[in-house]
């Protein structure tokens, strides 16, 4: 039961990639339509920062992804010892 459970909180903690990628964006969007209002520069602001937000969303994407494939490439090699 612990080996099942242990593998559920495993693959949980990549479960939550679509809503750091959605956050990121949205968090990217509100600080540029925040500053265009602010500084009244409509629309140059939001477009960058949005374009900030995809960025980070895609750095969190390759980050979390090469984490998953070292944690599969280290469960190979245990298997084949």
């Amino acid at each position: 039961m612990a080996d099942k459970r242990s593998g559920v909180m495993k693959y949980m903690k990549y479960s939550v990639i679509g809503i750091e990628m959605a956050v990121s964006v949205a968090v990217g969007g509100f600080i540029g339509y925040w500053l265009d209002h602010f500084l009244g520069t409509e629309p140059w602001m939001l477009m960058i920062w949005v374009i900030f937000g995809i960025a980070a969303a895609f750095r969190s994407l390759f980050r979390i992804s090469k984490q998953y494939l070292s944690e599969n490439k280290e469960n190979e090699n245990q298997r084949s010892d």
